[in-house]
Formats: C-alpha cells, structure tokens, sequence
C-alpha cells in the first residue's frame, strides 16, 4: 500500500462495505423489497460519497479501483498449469481498460 493516504483507505474501506451491503440487500428481491433495499443502502452510499470525498478519489475510480486492490490479500500460490482463459482472473490493467477516467 505504498502511497495510499489513511483518507483512501477510508474510502476504499467503505466502497467495499457498500458492495457487500449491496451485495446482501440485492440477493434475493423475493425476500428483500426495493424499498427496503434502497433503505438499507442509503447510509452506505451515503458514506462512501463523503469519504471519497475527503479523499479526493471522487469522480477518480482508477486510483480508487488501486486502492481497493490494496485491501484484498495477497494472491494464493498459482499451481504450475496454466490458468484457462475462460477462467482467467482479472488484473488492475484488465480492471481499467473500461474506465472513463
């Protein structure tokens, strides 16, 4: 994480709280409403808007997107094969290519 300020942790921390709240709320529109689904996501955007905010990443999702993947843990170990295509996981370079930014 070198370079990454406490502000884009922040941000980067409370994206991800977001996408897993997003996440459970959206699983099962049988069990939840979008009503109550846009409820339960209300304080989670509402958090993640300010602390990208703060962290002048908002409207910037390349440097977000490099934030985030500081968070994730290291990669396990590749087995020797090679990885099928179809299965292939993706990269930041892949991660940026459709950004807008």
């Amino acid at each position: 994480m070198t370079g990454t300020t406490s502000e884009e942790l922040l941000a980067a921390q409370a994206c991800l709280r977001l996408l897993h709240t997003a996440r459970a709320a959206l699983s099962d529109p049988a069990a939840v409403s979008p009503a109550a689904a846009a409820t339960l996501l209300a304080g989670p955007i509402a958090e993640a808007d300010d602390a990208l905010r703060r962290a002048g990443l908002a409207g910037n999702e390349a440097v977000l997107i490099d934030r985030i993947y500081d968070l994730a843990p290291s990669a396990p170990p590749r087995s020797p094969e090679p990885p099928d295509a179809a299965h292939a996981p993706i990269t930041r370079a892949c991660a940026r290519k459709g950004s807008r930014s």
